[in-house]
């Protein structure tokens, strides 16, 4: 085994930049002599042991600074502490995975169950409050309606993490409805998941109407006249205005016919 080694040697041989080891050096980590003959760098035995501690030290997010002292300083009781920190690393890593874990088995179950739905039928469900985020915005086409859900995303990204495991809704423009104009909307929305979460909006508990569609979002004002006119012979008065659900949208499919959105509507009964 040599007992020294050039800076393109190192560096193949832990996939690290010349620069980087340029930088190690003038922090003072690394201590390369000089070839007597062309003045290259090189690395000796001690210098490739110190790399391995830094690569390792890396990964526990340590900053050079950290190290530096480290290294300058190592005994077995700064070895524990690292061990320690490197173990509530790993704890947090795990926890993090396990979160990702059971989100991922919600979407599954989630989609296995949509994916039975049956569509068409107008059922009557008595909904809790339901806290949500919101964000205004007159929406015509679809893809405005995607630009207008990363906006809100976006504005809300540090606390809702996981696109995909979010219930994403949207409230019709009903003057445009009435007009025979379809597929118009004039709010997006996150549902918030967990007990007594907090948002800026809030879809009112109590009586609601519920209808799903399979398919192009162009049938959705067919399917809310199909609601309302049920609501009608039932004898149910809409309270306020009528929202969609996306429970199978482009998230999951890039084929029309595999979409599934529901459609609700509060309600209540009329007075006398």
């Amino acid at each position: 085994m040599k007992d020294f080694y050039k800076i393109s040697e190192i560096s193949r041989l832990y996939g690290v930049g010349p620069d980087s080891l340029r930088y190690y050096e003038r922090l003072g980590l690394l201590r390369p002599r000089r070839d007597e003959d062309n003045g290259y760098r090189l690395y000796s035995l001690r210098d490739i042991y110190k790399l391995s501690v830094i690569r390792d030290l890396r990964t526990l997010g340590l900053s050079m600074v950290q190290i530096k002292e480290y290294l300058d300083g190592q005994s077995v009781e700064s070895t524990l502490a690292l061990l320690e920190r490197e173990e509530d690393l790993l704890s947090r890593q795990i926890h993090q995975l396990q979160a990702r874990r059971e989100t991922l088995a919600r979407r599954e179950a989630a989609l296995f169950h949509a994916r039975e739905v049956r569509d068409g039928q107008v059922r009557v469900l008595e909904l809790p409050d339901r806290p949500g985020v919101s964000l205004s915005e007159y929406i015509t086409r679809d893809e405005e309606m995607d630009f207008v859900i990363k906006r809100l995303h976006k504005r809300h990204e540090e606390r809702l993490q996981d696109f995909g495991d979010l219930s994403v809704g949207a409230f019709f423009s009903m003057e445009d409805l009435v007009r025979g104009l379809t597929n118009r909307y004039r709010s997006v929305f996150f549902l918030l998941p967990g007990e007594g979460a907090e948002g800026d909006f809030l879809l009112p508990g109590g009586t609601h109407l519920s209808l799903y569609y399979r398919g192009s979002y162009e049938q959705n004002g067919a399917r809310v006249r199909q609601l309302l006119d049920w609501a009608v012979a039932e004898g149910w008065a809409p309270v306020g205005d009528a929202f969609e659900l996306y429970h199978i949208d482009n998230r999951h499919t890039a084929r029309p016919e595999e979409l599934l959105t529901e459609i609700q509507l509060r309600v209540r009964r009329p007075e006398g």
